[in-house]
């Protein structure tokens, strides 16, 4: 089965991801949304849908729901429990259901061995960042081929 979804422990990947929203704590809003704003463009590069989870709960702001196409969805895991529970209830959920399986991505060694133990994937957070911004890059080139290409083909 293909990954059918990346889970993304949110506040686990800010906190190594430091050149994300320079100057801001890492728990703002502005260091979340350009988490999510990152992530968006890796669905549309990749085609696999993302989601993140927060620790505890709040509201999506209207700035964040502008922000978050479909192929994304951020989530805040509630009172009482952890984006660690989350991400292996979910990865649990898609297997069963024969969805396909997850990519957990987090440090959390634990949380890595229990998603992997449930039949999914796990990479941890420095991985994560390097495979994100290679897709970027490539599909930045590709696209700016394509531009290119399709800007001489009308200039004839």
């Amino acid at each position: 089965m293909a990954i059918a979804r990346v889970l993304v422990d949110g506040y686990n990947l800010l906190h190594v991801w430091q050149d994300l929203a320079p100057g801001h704590p890492r728990h703002s809003t502005a260091a979340r949304e350009a988490l999510i704003r990152k992530l968006t463009h890796y669905t549309d590069a990749k085609g696999v849908p993302v989601t993140i989870i927060f620790d505890g709960y709040g509201r999506r702001s209207a700035a964040l729901a502008e922000i978050s196409p479909p192929g994304i969805e951020v989530l805040y895991s509630g009172k009482g429990h952890s984006a660690d529970s989350v991400i292996e209830r979910v990865a649990h959920r898609l297997r069963a259901l024969g969805l396909g399986e997850a990519l957990a991505v987090t440090d959390d060694n634990a949380q890595r061995d229990t998603v992997i133990a449930l039949g999914g994937f796990a990479q941890c957070c420095t991985e994560f960042i390097a495979e994100v911004e290679s897709t970027l890059g490539i599909f930045e080139r590709e696209l700016r081929d394509h531009n290119r290409r399709e800007g001489s083909r009308y200039r004839r």
